[in-house]
């Protein structure tokens, strides 16, 4: 018999009282419906920038990579590499909230054709366990209560978490699963996985177009499988890891100081301002750094429930 998972080991024992006259916040910490609408305009320029942006630094690293030739430049361009998954996780997760681009088509087939696939992940069918996570974080549709439950862990077993996900063997056995759906019965699901599988041997074909087949292996393939997964793990722990259900979405989601190295590698694209995307998950990323000050202003988030840093939280969250 499988034992409950133990959920609420991480929330704050009392919440801070926010005091909300003067600010530009409800009594509900969101937005009044003046700021809300700026808040909520989508910069379709700045994000089309972004998203060629980051295909820009992923050729360069390729490139780079391949050019030097090096075992330590093949060493450090697996590393930038775990990042530019954790770029096309972030964007991809800004369109699965329609939030990339305000044209609903252009936003569905970017995220899809340009973020989505070339990264493994059906868009369509993420947007719908997220938005379960959204509607009620804990709840009974909750998807990734395995991956937030039970902390504060040992030091040892939080170890051996990593080291599976940094090993490999977390990201071949969800590859494995998740394409074990190409025979599947649902069709919806063998048709997205076909999709995806079809990216990745386009993706192969044109490293080998390009004289490198193994620039696809080492610095795709790879990287998805070992450091994004180590990468995925220790954003998601921090964000969500030891928290619980509740209406007050700061008994469900940690809040962290964001540093420049931080938003550099592990949380791009403003990702890390996850308590206040939780809040208000309609605000595209540019606004939630103007967002948060304002939170913290009202006294919403202060400085008891705001971690000073990553490791802070990492430090918390395996302590048993």
């Amino acid at each position: 018999m499988t034992a409950s998972p133990r959920l609420g080991g991480m929330t704050p024992a009392a919440m801070p009282t926010p005091n909300f006259v003067g600010s530009r916040l409800r009594d509900d910490a969101r937005p009044d419906a003046q700021w809300r609408e700026s808040l909520r305009r989508i910069p379709n320029v700045r994000n089309a920038i972004s998203v060629a942006s980051m295909y820009a630094q992923t050729v360069a690293v390729i490139v780079a990579t391949t050019w030097w030739n090096h075992p330590v430049g093949w060493l450090l361009g697996v590393l930038l590499m775990g990042r530019t998954h954790a770029q096309f996780l972030s964007l991809m997760h800004e369109a699965a909230h329609r939030l990339l681009f305000s044209k609903k088509q252009l936003n569905d087939w970017v995220g899809r054709w340009l973020i989505g696939y070339p990264a493994f992940t059906n868009t369509d069918a993420y947007r719908r366990v997220h938005m379960a996570h959204h509607r009620d974080e804990f709840g009974p549709e909750e998807p990734d209560i395995p991956l937030y439950a039970n902390y504060p862990i040992s030091p040892a077993s939080f170890r051996r978490k990593l080291w599976r996900d940094a090993t490999g063997q977390t990201g071949w056995k969800l590859l494995r699963q998740q394409f074990a759906g190409l025979g599947g019965a649902d069709p919806l699901t063998r048709r997205s996985q076909r999709k995806i599988l079809a990216v990745q041997i386009g993706l192969l074909a044109v490293s080998i177009a390009f004289g490198s087949p193994q620039a696809y292996v080492v610095l795709w393939l790879l990287p998805h499988l070992t450091v994004w997964r180590l990468i995925n793990r220790l954003r998601s722990i921090a964000e969500h890891g030891g928290m619980q259900r509740g209406d007050d979405r700061r008994v469900a989601t940690h809040a962290i100081r964001q540093s420049p190295l931080a938003r550099f590698y592990l949380v791009p694209y403003n990702i890390g301002f996850h308590l206040s995307h939780h809040v208000d998950s309609g605000i595209p990323f540019r606004s939630l750094p103007k967002y948060h000050r304002e939170l913290q202003r009202a006294g919403y988030l202060t400085a008891d429930l705001e971690y000073p840093s990553y490791r802070a939280v990492w430090r918390a969250l395996r302590t048993a």
